[in-house]
């Protein structure tokens, strides 16, 4: 399929464009349908929100809040009201908006704080938050707010309000990517070669929130689904166009024509891609064991969208391949390659340096890294799940600000009444009760309907505070059955208490379901049992350590000033689920890229040690700069608008940054060192029973030419060495095919000699490795005679064997 995609190159690149104003034209047309489909059963605010739609139907309209609040005096002065009363009226009069209750009317006493300076209005709009026009919201927002002068302050409240604050669409989308374009020029130093990660993760982007917009037409779709398809989806697509064209690239650098290179680099890394993408859609999908339905359309969104990323990178990657040609390379390294014809094969630098250091210091390295993650995790132990409301937004915003007002006029439970729903008889006792419960600063019973009574309870402590929660549980474990009512505790803030508990129950389950799932794949790949219980242990350390991450920064509120956030609060109840499996399934990513080049150097030359070195020496470089792309575009989020995806773009950010440059560069290296040949175990039953699967095949793409059987046989001699002269006795010295079969394998004498038998004529490899020493590798060719090879151990450098 490489080959045909760059082969056909134009037709492959006019059918992903066609793809994509295709779609673009579709979602444009149709429009969006986002449902916020929320639903807890057989919880108690459930139960509440039952009876209130049988005893008052909802509302159809989305009901913002407008807020006023005066110097001095009262705000039913006539200075006041002068100038509040008209634009109310105004207000009241634009199409879209159906009704406004304020302070002024019949029965709007309520409404006036207590000390007269501050009141309230509540604007109903004829639809949802989501679908009211944005236009008309501003209108809103600056009629209110022209009301205001020298001593009185005006400020507005509510989702519809919420949104016009946000900055402009693709804000966040264009600072992530332009971002990562200047990680990958100075990564590649190439113009072309920046471009086509981009590109690749653009297409794979578009098209799929193209598509997720669409399909809400057909299927509850939440909004949230649209940001999480766009923050994973960017951030895996740069990332596995990126591991292809640095295979592409090398291949370049070695010589190779750029079809065969190409089609090599979509062979190799292009099936750890595809074996990438399938553990992030296996980790996404796990958020269905937790029965949260609004979780389906999330799962749906963000798995179509990684489905497409992948699809773009073994398919339009390819064809852009072909229409760069060695493009891709720098002016420098074309110049080079013109001149000294091809690079060797080797790792060397700051990779190979702190490869051999983890090698010889694998203790002290395991100690270090693991230190440093268990101080990041201590936070996670106070961890306290809720939800962000308005009170939390940015402290400039007329959304914090009528918060604000509201609390301080009214009370801090005022932004978030409990609703005590009664069915039957026995109101009046009950409300007589709740008055008398500590923490109750207000409470007010509708006339009753239905059968049904509603009984609103203001508390005296604000939404997040743990104290409300307590009255909560005080109100449905003890008030309420001392009465003997047949009443469920519901509202804003129980529903969340209540999704909070749901959350934390089905937790263990969820994370049980991806662990599991992760593990099965990796003994399927790397044919060992101890592999993937490593990379297991190390998810959950890197989930425990980006949590507490993450509770340091909104729960404790350190350096939310510095990000330009709001204030601190309760970490978001659906942030768990969704950040857990995005984590696992990008971690899974850097574990498959690492583990991989490790597993084949252990297939090639069965030593451990030189596997885990230069495996760590290839792949740490890639690692390292897919991760940082990761974070620029995660950390980008921040600059949403919207609270809730700051707080997942900076965890995911941590997460990503803590399992990159500390997981899979020190600890995991470290481990596997230790571990030795025991990484590679796996019982010899359960290996006949097992599936094969080839997450990354030998490069080669012609099949391996025998030597013919009347060839005469010959051998390869040296010495291996240090770069001093001395020689270097009990190294490993191994004879290899080019298509990476053993054919021989000696050590070397106390001079430092060796001797391995060659079948025939032709090519091979031969590698040597020894104990204390980095290893060397280099290919020899034979033709009808002994030949010598001499083999020096240099340090600061690691020789791939591929």
């Amino acid at each position: 399929m490489a080959r045909w995609c760059y082969r056909h190159r134009l037709v492959v690149l006019l059918l992903w464009v066609g793809a994509l104003f295709g779609l673009g034209f579709s979602a444009t047309g149709t429009g969006t349908n986002y449902a916020e489909v929320f639903s807890l059963p057989n919880t108690d605010s459930k139960s509440a929100y039952d009876l209130m739609q049988k005893a008052f139907p909802q509302r159809s309209g989305d009901v913002g809040t407008v807020v006023w609040r005066v110097d001095e005096g009262s705000v039913r002065d006539d200075a006041v009201r002068s100038r509040v009363e008209p634009a109310l009226r105004e207000i009241a009069g634009m199409e879209g908006v159906g009704e406004v209750a304020g302070p002024y009317g019949d029965g709007g006493a309520a409404r006036i704080s207590e000390d007269g300076r501050t009141a309230y209005a509540q604007v109903t709009f004829a639809e949802q938050a989501n679908a009211v026009p944005k236009e008309l919201v501003q209108d809103v927002v600056d009629t209110a707010q022209a009301a205001g002068s020298d001593g009185l302050q005006v400020e507005l409240g509510g989702q519809a309000v919420a949104r016009v604050q946000e900055p402009p669409t693709g804000t966040a989308e264009l600072v992530g990517i332009g971002a990562a374009a200047v990680v990958l020029f100075l990564a590649f130093g190439s113009l072309f070669a920046m471009l086509l990660p981009i590109l690749v993760a653009v297409f794979g982007v578009g098209t799929g929130m193209f598509s997720v917009q669409l399909l809400s037409h057909v299927t509850n779709v939440p909004e949230l689904a649209s940001l999480l398809s766009t923050l994973i989806g960017l951030g895996v697509g740069i990332d596995y166009a990126l591991f292809i064209v640095m295979r592409h690239r090398r291949g370049l650098l070695r010589g190779m024509d750029p079809e065969e290179s190409a089609v090599t680099a979509l062979n190799t890394s292009g099936r750890a891609v595809l074996f990438a993408g399938g553990t992030v859609c296996i980790a996404l999908a796990g958020m269905l064991v937790t029965n949260l339905r609004f979780l389906d359309g999330v799962v749906l969104g963000t798995s179509l969208t990684v489905v497409l990323s992948v699809l773009a990178a073994i398919t339009l990657l390819p064809a852009m391949l072909g229409l760069l040609g060695k493009r891709v390379l720098s002016r420098r390294q074309r110049r080079n390659l013109a001149e000294q014809g091809p690079e060797p094969e080797r790792a060397g630098g700051l990779a190979a340096r702190w490869s051999a250091t983890v090698q010889r210091r694998p203790r002290s390295v395991a100690a270090l890294g693991l230190a440093v993650m268990v101080v990041l995790a201590l936070p996670v132990l106070s961890l306290r799940l809720g939800t962000v409301d308005q009170g939390n937004d940015e402290a400039s915003s007329t959304t914090r600000q009528a918060y604000d007002l509201l609390a301080e006029g009214f009370g801090p439970g005022f932004n978030g009444p409990l609703q005590v729903v009664v069915a039957g008889d026995g109101a009046d006792g009950l409300v007589a009760a709740i008055r008398d419960t500590e923490g109750v600063a207000q409470v007010a019973a509708a006339p009753p309907a239905n059968g049904v009574t509603v009984i609103q309870v203001v508390p005296a402590t604000s939404p997040q505070a743990v104290e409300t929660d307590r009255l909560i549980d005080t109100l449905r474990e003890d008030v309420i059955p001392e009465e003997e009512a047949r009443a469920h505790v519901g509202g804003v803030t129980a529903v969340s208490k209540d999704f909070a508990a749901v959350t934390g129950d089905r937790l263990p389950y969820f994370v049980a379901t991806i662990i599991g799932l992760g593990f099965l794949l990796l003994t399927v790949a790397f044919r060992s049992l101890v592999v993937p219980l490593t990379a297991a242990v190390m998810n959950l350390i890197a989930a425990a350590a980006s949590f507490g991450a993450l509770v340091a920064i909104f729960q404790w509120g350190w350096g939310l000033d510095l990000l330009g956030l709001g204030k601190e609060g309760p970490i978001a109840a659906f942030l768990p689920i969704i950040m857990l499996s995005l984590l696992f399934g990008l971690s899974m990513d850097y574990q498959v890229f690492l583990v991989s080049r490790m597993h084949e150097e252990w297939v090639h030359t069965k030593d451990n040690a030189r596997a885990v070195r230069v495996g760590l020496a290839e792949t740490s470089r890639v690692i390292n700069s897919a991760a940082l792309i990761m974070v620029c575009v995660f950390l980008a989020f921040v600059l949403s608008g919207d609270y809730g995806a700051a707080m997942a773009g900076v965890g995911l950010a941590a997460a990503v940054a803590l399992d990159a440059f500390i997981l899979r560069t020190a600890l995991v290296p470290a481990v596997m060192h230790l571990l030795g040949r025991a990484n590679w175990w796996l019982p010899a039953g359960l290996d006949k029973r097992l599936p094969h699967l080839a997450v990354e095949p030998g490069e080669e793409s012609a099949p391996e030419q025998a030597p013919a059987p009347d060839g005469p046989a010959s051998v390869i001699h040296g010495f291996v060495r240090t770069p001093d002269g001395e020689p270097v006795a009990d190294a490993t010295v191994t004879l290899l095919s080019r298509g990476g079969r053993q054919l021989d394998r000696v050590t070397t004498l106390a001079d430092g000699s060796y001797i391995v038998a060659v079948p025939g004529p032709g090519t091979y490899l031969v590698a040597a490795a020894a104990e204390s020493h980095p290893s060397r590798a280099g290919h020899v060719l034979v033709a009808d005679g002994p030949v010598v090879h001499d083999l020096e151990l240099a340090e600061g450098e690691v020789d791939a064997v591929n």
